[in-house]
């Protein structure tokens, strides 16, 4: 391409979007957003004004008809990822979609099979990977800091069990603390030990005043060579974003892990033989460098940090993980 800008749309006015990948890709190098789209006309007229966004339609559809829009962020309701997904593609929109990407790894696929199809770069939104301090931390992992990597511990939960209505707790809509939450340990994990899990076990708090969904889920996912991811996520209990790597000889904690809130919490910490030393990590924003990386991708021709691919294998798990706290059982992935 011979322009110096993609040109984003947001086809939708969620939370997360207006909090935090808006603003970030305002703050990106490579990108614009050049319009909104909601359901109704006023809300996205109301938001565009609030985020300084140019054009506002009031449907999904008129975004995607727009020529002036090179690629579209969907921060929608889970269950409306496959739809909206598939219909930018073949409108010709590259593609940045909320996690959990689909509903399952069958969706996934056939999304990603449409864009692949329709020649359009495709990402899910994982923010925290694209923060340099996870370099850093392969990088401790690597020089043998630590030792052998023995286990890795995540946690990622919040309390909003009093918003009843919700869409985290619908189940038609994809509602449900692995599917909101749990995927950043679990995504975390398999990033760090670059390998997927043989088995997942998984237990869960299903709450009938909540659709049941599951409010809280506890789990193991087995690796190669014993290595063991024990993770926990809910929507119904008091607030932890937070990662531990274990090794032989020392341990790594990342106190704020995967949303990062711009003060001491963002650094890293490094326990060997008894020493414990902070590592500082740089204050940027990391939704900017999410767009910024598909950008460079549309505009320059690199290639992502992270195939589409990855979106399908991580669903894998997911399924595996909601089948064993629905049936009680041990999962076993091929």
């Amino acid at each position: 391409m011979s322009q110096t800008k993609l040109r984003w749309g947001i086809l939708g006015c969620a939370g997360i979007a207006k909090r935090a990948v808006i603003p970030g890709i305002q703050q990106s190098q490579t990108g614009v957003v050049s319009a909104i789209a909601s359901r109704g006309e006023e809300k996205a007229k109301e938001t565009a004004a609030q985020l300084n966004i140019p054009v506002h339609y009031g449907s999904y559809e008129a975004l995607l008809e727009d020529d002036q829009i090179d690629a579209v962020y969907i921060p929608l309701p889970n269950h409306l990822h496959k739809e909206w997904t598939i219909r930018a593609a073949e409108a010709g929109k590259h593609v940045l979609c909320e996690k959990p990407f689909a509903l399952n790894a069958a969706e996934a696929e056939e999304m990603i099979a449409a864009c692949a199809k329709a020649g359009v770069k495709f990402a899910e939104a994982f923010m925290y990977r694209h923060h340099p301090r996870y370099a850093m931390i392969k990088d401790v992992i690597q020089s043998g800091e630590i030792g052998t990597i023995r286990g890795i511990r995540g946690a990622f939960t919040f309390n909003n069990a009093k918003d009843a209505n919700n869409v985290r707790y619908k189940q038609f809509m994809g509602g449900g603390s692995l599917y909101d939450v749990g995927v950043y340990p679990i995504s975390a994990a398999r990033f760090i030990l670059e390998q997927e899990p043989q088995a997942a076990t998984v237990h869960a708090f299903f709450s009938p005043e909540h659709d049941n969904v599951d409010m809280m889920a506890s789990g193991l996912l087995e690796f190669a060579d014993g290595v063991a991811l024990t993770f926990d996520c809910g929507m119904w209990a008091a607030g932890r974003n937070v990662l531990e790597i274990l090794g032989t000889e020392g341990r790594i904690e990342v106190p704020s892990a995967y949303v990062v809130r711009q003060n001491a919490d963002d650094h890293f910490f490094v326990t060997v033989k008894g020493e414990r030393r902070e590592v500082s990590v740089p204050y940027v924003n990391q939704y900017a460098l999410q767009a910024d990386d598909l950008g460079r991708s549309v505009l320059e021709g690199k290639p992502q940090k992270f195939d589409p691919s990855d979106a399908v294998l991580n669903m894998r798990v997911i399924d595996a993980c909601l089948k064993s706290a629905q049936e009680r059982v041990r999962v076993t992935l091929g």
